[in-house]
């Protein structure tokens, strides 16, 4: 099956042949050249009449992005900037015939609501990272850093001040960046990348001031270019931002719990600064760090027994992510994940309740203090460099506060602590080099995770390590790219802790028919590999395409401080893709793509293959559909049966189809419907989705998400048994239903002072039937590859079912009863004022119910029960913080 990568690449190449030879040429990179202010800087007000704009001309002739590349823009826009020893100023003036049509509507910082216009500011002058600065018609600001020639992180939160007026002609805004908060080298004169862009709300259109192709091959590559900087100083920034946290937790008291009696408060504290050591680079620190305010993860359900990925949402990890990232290829891999970083405590306890003892595990170690080194020097190095220290945790343990319990008699037992997480250290570092004239970079990354391992915690590593080497090179002005990297991993232990990777569900060494892996439990050690390579067209021209390949050996092990899901896997995979971005009468823009992807393990078993089709039509209304669909003639996955034999599916066809209206609009609706089927039904999905947006005002918006999926399959997995010598594998038919919606309200009193709600129900039912064990994993016949138990082998009571095999009246095995529902709701009401810029206050609500439902019931009856009239739990904060600029 290998062939058919190389036959679909030939493909690639001669449907794109013809293409290259109608792309256009480069577009050339305009300039605009910039004074310094020599008396009193402008007054940020919004109103263009102070004397320092009049050192340099307007520049304008803004050129049309979206939806009709290359054409004027409806309205027209011009930029002036100037520039101080401590900042630089940008004006724009916005025209619009009709001021009464400008949308001015409201929205949290990085919303980017209604008209708005920003700058781009490429200072490294590398061609691949940048300073955006968005500010809308009504005052709300937006501020991404962005990397990897165009990818927009939101997280970076510089201090920056800017004001709007509306006028006759259309409106107006103005900038004051403080170059404390940009990063540049010190040369005598400066030259840096630039580009604005405006949205015109009424058509959907977007206006750039340096031209672009339809499908640039990047973002900060195609940058015109901002002259006339002369004699900036570099700035060193240092910022001190302490914190204080005032917090009450509220919850049902559980008798005889001496740790459940209530509620709990506690008053804390903490300090973050940003410190520039240079103007190229800078220290972040944090002692104590606070996430109070961070949105709840959403809810969620895995039957197949992986970690499920969840997005770093703690500022401090946020802020800069990019720097270290280091993606193995495919889905969620990831060398480091900072979400490991003040992580739930691994370890257990030995508490007893049949003896009257209760434990209390933090739910969160403690981070004592972290330390970001960043930036990228105007040789072309990028430096990351991130130190963690958490702290030892300990489960308390008290024995139940009523006297008499246990016998009647009064407890007399000491209270103890376990440890449950020991004290660990992280250590991360990722750096990147530029050469070719910025078209081509390699780099590297170095992680250690090591902790003080103690005998109850054993179990864990007691260090890994990881490293990796990338590269990217670009040629013909970065249409075409070839990139990859290489990933070593170690990790070292008691033969406990290693034993236990061996076995985890990421590794499987245990299993019956894998003969290039054997499972040693004397190991103190294991190391492994991964990597990808990868080449393709990246942009110019009507036609993109990739195709490549990654492996993540038996033995590569990142789950200390990075994400793997599944080794011993090899991905093969290519993809075309048509753009069809010049408007017709019909549609503004559209896209088809077409991918083949295949999968082996290291044995050389050949698990998969796939082919998917999908595409995307925006409509002249605005509206817009998405569409797709795939065919797998062949699913086999290693892990299905956790140490077993590798499982084979039935052959799956799955499509898709969503909808939306006009997403402009006041009301704007999205409805989406995905079903898969297997043959001889061994799975299938129907899944529904709508998604609600209405915004009646201008400073209050409100959505809704609802989602339901039905799932049933004839072969989920439950249990392993012995039977004799035998290892029997339980599976069930099971049917699978999930319910959940997602509720957000923004009101915006200004664009300072802003009221954010999120609430989430979630509804997860699994009800099992027809228990059947594995005759032949890899049968292609389904009834072929189960038997199910009939009634005289198969026996329920007490919630238990017991299993006669050999019908001979003795019960062989038991297992308990998998049926369960899951219920869930979180929500969080913020009020956050900046009432000085970097500075804030918020006030935190947040509610959380979580528990076990009677899966018997249909979901109107688990919300009445379980979530309408349980008791929630509450958590009440004050949040203050002051950011000091010196």
């Amino acid at each position: 099956m290998k062939s058919i990568l190389v036959y679909a690449f030939i493909c690639i190449l001669s449907f794109t042949m013809r293409a290259q030879e109608s792309e256009s040429t480069k577009i050339p990179k305009r300039v605009y050249t910039t004074k310094p202010v020599k008396q009193n800087p402008p007054t940020i007000d919004g109103v263009l009449n102070d004397e320092a704009w009049n050192a340099v001309e307007w520049t304008t002739d803004y050129t049309e992005f979206q939806p009709d590349v290359g054409t004027p823009p409806t309205e027209q826009t011009k930029m002036k900037i100037v520039y101080d020893d401590k900042n630089l100023y940008v004006a724009f003036k916005c025209y619009q015939k009709d001021p009464g049509t400008i949308e001015k509507r409201m929205g949290r910082r990085d919303d980017f609501p209604g008209d708005w216009v920003e700058i781009n500011l490429g200072s490294y002058n590398d061609d691949r990272t940048g300073f955006s600065f968005t500010i809308s018609a009504s005052g709300v600001k937006g501020d991404e850093f962005i990397s990897n020639n165009g990818n927009f992180d939101s997280s970076w939160n510089p201090i920056w001040y800017t004001n709007t007026n509306i006028d006759e002609e259309g409106w107006t805004a103005e900038m004051r960046i403080p170059l404390s908060q940009l990063r540049f080298g010190n040369e005598q004169e400066q030259v840096w990348g630039l580009q604005s862009t405006r949205r015109y709300f009424n058509n959907e259109e977007r206006s750039t001031w340096q031209p672009l192709e339809a499908n640039p091959p990047g973002w900060v590559s195609e940058f015109g270019e901002l002259r006339g900087l002369i004699g900036l100083k570099p700035q060193k920034q240092l910022e001190i931002q302490p914190y204080t946290v005032a917090q009450l937790d509220t919850y049902q008291a559980e008798p005889g719990n001496p740790f459940r009696d209530g509620s709990d408060a506690k008053i804390t504290g903490g300090l973050d600064a940003k410190i520039g050591i240079t103007n190229d680079l800078t220290l972040d620190l944090t002692i104590n760090p606070d996430f109070g305010q961070v949105d709840a993860d959403p809810g969620a359900i895995a039957l197949d027994g992986f970690e499920i990925f969840f997005q770093e949402r703690r500022p401090f990890f946020v802020e800069n992510k990019n720097v270290f990232d280091f993606r193995l290829g495919g889905g969620a891999d990831n060398v480091f994940f900072s979400r490991r970083i003040g992580r739930t405590p691994q370890g257990f306890t030995t508490a007893d309740r049949d003896f009257g003892e209760y434990e209390d595990i933090p739910n969160f170690s403690t981070i004592l203090g972290a330390a970001k080194f960043s930036g990228k020097t105007k040789d072309g190095w990028a430096v990351g460099v991130l130190e963690s220290i958490t702290a030892k945790e300990y489960a308390d343990i008290e024995l139940d506060e009523r006297p008499d319990v246990i016998n009647g008699l009064p407890q007399v037992g000491e209270e103890r602590e376990e440890l449950v997480e020991p004290f660990t250290n992280y250590f991360v570092t990722r750096v990147q080099k530029d050469f070719n004239d910025r078209n081509s970079y390699i780099g590297g990354i170095f992680t250690a995770t090591n902790r003080n391992i103690e005998d109850s915690v054993s179990f864990l590593h007691k260090s890994a390590y990881s490293g990796g080497l990338d590269f990217r090179h670009n040629w013909k002005d970065r249409t075409y790219y070839l990139q990859g990297n290489f990933t070593l991993s170690n990790v070292n232990g008691t033969p406990e802790a290693i034993a236990r990777t061996q076995t985890s569900i990421t590794h499987l060494f245990q299993r019956v028919d894998a003969n290039h892996v054997d499972f040693d439990p004397t190991r103190t050690s294991l190391t492994g590999t991964g990597g990808q390579l990868e080449f393709g067209k990246g942009g110019n021209g009507n036609w993109n395409y990739n195709i490549g390949a990654n492996w993540k050996s038996p033995e590569l092990e990142l789950n200390d401080i990075g994400f793997l899901r599944q080794a011993d896997d090899i991905r093969q995979y290519a993809n075309v893709t048509r753009l069809f971005n010049k408007p017709t009468s019909w549609y503004r823009r559209a896209n088809l793509r077409a991918s083949l992807t295949s999968a082996y393990d290291f044995q050389g078993n050949y698990n998969r293959i796939q082919y998917e089709g999908r595409g995307e039509i925006n409509y002249t209304n605005n509206w817009f559909t998405e569409f797709g669909g795939a065919h797998k003639p062949r699913i086999f996955t290693n892990s299905f049966l956790r140490g077993g034999p590798r499982w084979r599916y039935n052959e799956e066809n799955f499509y898709y189809f969503f909808a939306g209206t006009d997403q402009r609009k006041k009301l704007s609706v999205i409805a989406g419907y995905v079903n898969s089927q297997a043959k001889q039904d061994n799975f299938s999905l129907d899944r529904f989705e709508l998604r609600f947006r209405y915004q009646p005002l201008n400073a209050l918006s409100l959505s809704l998400e609802t989602q339901y999926d039905k799932n049933p399959s004839k072969t989920q997995y439950v249990t392993q048994r012995d039977f004799g010598n035998q290892r029997r594998y339980i599976l069930g038919n099971i049917d699978q239903e999930t319910l959940s919606a997602t509720l957000r309200v923004n009101y915006n009193i200004n664009p300072n002072l802003t009221i954010q709600y999120y609430g989430q129900p979630f509804i997860f039912k699994a009800d099992f039937s027809n228990f059947n064990l594995v005759n032949n994993a890899t049968a292609e016949d389904l009834n072929d590859r189960i038997t199910y138990f009939d009634d005289n082998q198969i026996s329920f009571a007490n919630n238990t079912y017991s299993i006669d095999e050999d019908r001979n009246g003795t019960t062989d095995y038991t297992f308990g009863n998998p049926d369960f529902a899951f219920v869930q709701f979180r929500s969080n009401l913020v009020v956050r004022w900046e009432y000085i810029p970097g500075s804030e206050i918020f006030l935190v609500w947040s509610q959380g119910i979580t528990g076990l439902g009677d899966v018997n019931n249909d979901f109107g009856s688990i919300i009445d029960n379980q979530l309408l009239n349980a008791k929630p739990e509450n958590t009440f904060l004050i949040k203050a913080t002051y950011r000091f600029v010196l």
